[in-house]
């Protein structure tokens, strides 16, 4: 199968597609930027799945790294994957690699789950501040190395995002 991902400058919460990526917090009970954006436009009924999420230690239900899934009750989406991605200190602690577990965990819990289509934020690069463009190549390299049959839209919040984005797909 050729190459199914594409570049889209668009509100995440609208699209419709099986699945959309959250970019949560290790407690995944909603935040600022795309995860309180998701959280709001699904309703309350997702913050109440997310508090069912077991936590694997006190106060974190999914740990730097990691994807958990839920429905994504007044979304188009049917789901919602929760992916916490590493805040930015420099990239000598490790994030790199917790980027591309979390883009890698996202898409295999996707298969998992059937899902055909998803769409990713850009996860990191807001608030955490990871830079745009080693994100997105990351983004880019291991969704054309897990996503099989998946079709993938990286979703742009922003100018840069989105070229950084397209500059990588190439």
């Amino acid at each position: 199968m050729p190459d199914s991902i594409r570049v889209v400058r668009a509100d995440i919460t609208k699209l419709e597609v099986d699945a959309i990526v959250n970019a949560a917090n290790e407690r995944m009970l909603g935040g600022g930027g795309v995860d309180g954006a998701i959280h709001r436009a699904a309703g309350p009924l997702l913050l109440d799945a997310c508090k069912k999420t077991p936590e694997v230690r006190p106060g974190v239900r999914c740990p730097t790294g990691e994807a958990r899934i839920t429905p994504g009750f007044d979304l188009p989406a049917k789901y919602v994957i929760h992916t916490v991605g590493p805040v930015w200190h420099g990239g000598a602690a490790n994030e790199r690699e917790l980027l591309t577990s979390c883009y890698r965990e996202s898409l295999e819990l996707a298969a998992a789950s059937g899902i055909k289509t998803i769409a990713f934020p850009a996860i990191s690069c807001g608030v955490y501040g990871f830079p745009a463009d080693q994100a997105a190549k990351l983004a880019v390299a291991v969704v054309r190395n897990r996503a099989g049959g998946i079709a993938v839209s990286l979703v742009a919040f922003d100018d840069a995002i989105e070229s950084a984005l397209t500059t990588a797909l190439g």
